[in-house]
């Protein structure tokens, strides 16, 4: 068969590839923002995902939701992961928030995800993999102090408040799906059930860009470029190795790795668009590097009370 009913990569080198592709998705929206709205893109993107997931899922003979709650909880979660959360990302970018700034405020996803997987998974966090949350935190807000700018209306310049309100739902959106998807998901088929997951993201997008949207969209090389890579590379890359890593590790393990995310989305920023990095900066990168080594490693797995 062209794709197995779950993925085997090994499961070592699965969250670095993941950690990669996911971190070139805020430098894709930079890209592809100028040629169309946030949600018009998206609606783009997850409609085009939807029909080469659906080629795959015919081509491996996936089994579809077995009722209409497990339905329900699939549309749910996309709508989470891949509408709240994208959407609130490329709103940010478009309305001015630097792509290395959008991805340090969502780098404070580890600590939403063990919050959550405590109070709704019932997940046992170790102190251990708190410290080390913690320490990522202090790393991702050493990087982050040095966007802020008293001297200017405001504690950031050149963008709104609201986009940094986007950008706070769209981490929302992706601890609260993570968790969800963990919960309420966790059986699903990987294909079938990332293509159910995109229908919702692509009915809110849908929804989003006809009421809010002018729908305009400017066909260039680099756009069509931009889109092929958010389709192929994000939509069903990143997302189908993301399903695979919750389903295999424990809720706060799997965010560690999302601590990884701004570093690298950071440096490459400064060198496609010359966002500046400094010497807090690099010391908030060497804290996050050293939270993820601590939550990643096999015996800080987070236990599940029963």
């Amino acid at each position: 068969m062209f794709f197995m009913k779950n993925l085997t990569l090994s499961a070592r080198f699965t969250p670095w590839l993941f950690v990669w592709i996911w971190s070139t998705g805020f430098l894709a929206a930079k890209y592809g923002l100028p040629y169309a709205e946030p949600f018009t893109l998206l609606a783009y993107r997850t409609a085009l995902t939807l029909i080469v997931l659906f080629v795959i899922l015919r081509i491996n003979k996936s089994s579809w939701p077995s009722s209409g709650s497990a339905f329900f909880h699939l549309i749910f979660a996309g709508v989470l992961i891949h509408g709240i959360y994208l959407g609130g990302v490329f709103q940010a970018i478009k309305w001015g928030m630097p792509a290395g700034l959008s991805s340090m405020i969502i780098g404070l996803q580890p600590l939403g995800m063990a919050f959550m997987a405590g109070i709704i998974l019932h997940e046992r966090v170790s102190r251990k993999q708190w410290i080390g949350l913690i320490i990522g935190l202090i790393g991702v807000y050493l990087v982050l102090f040095e966007r802020f700018d008293l001297t200017t209306d405001g504690f950031f310049s050149g963008f709104s408040f609201w986009a940094i309100l986007a950008v706070f739902a769209s981490l929302f959106g992706i601890s609260l799906g993570a968790i969800y998807q963990k919960r309420f998901c966790s059986d699903m088929d990987l294909i079938s059930g990332t293509w159910v997951q995109y229908l919702g993201a692509f009915m809110l997008c849908i929804v989003m860009a006809f009421c809010f949207e002018t729908g305009e969209v400017q066909w260039t090389g680099p756009f069509v470029i931009t889109l092929a890579w958010q389709v192929f590379g994000l939509s069903i890359g990143a997302v189908l190795l993301l399903m695979t890593m919750i389903k295999q590790s424990a809720s706060a393990r799997v965010g560690s790795y999302f601590y990884l995310v701004p570093a690298l989305v950071a440096i490459q920023a400064w060198y496609l668009f010359g966002e500046t990095m400094g010497i807090m900066a690099i010391t908030g990168f060497l804290l996050i590097a050293f939270s993820v080594a601590m939550n990643s490693s096999k015996n800080n797995d987070s236990k599940v009370e029963h």
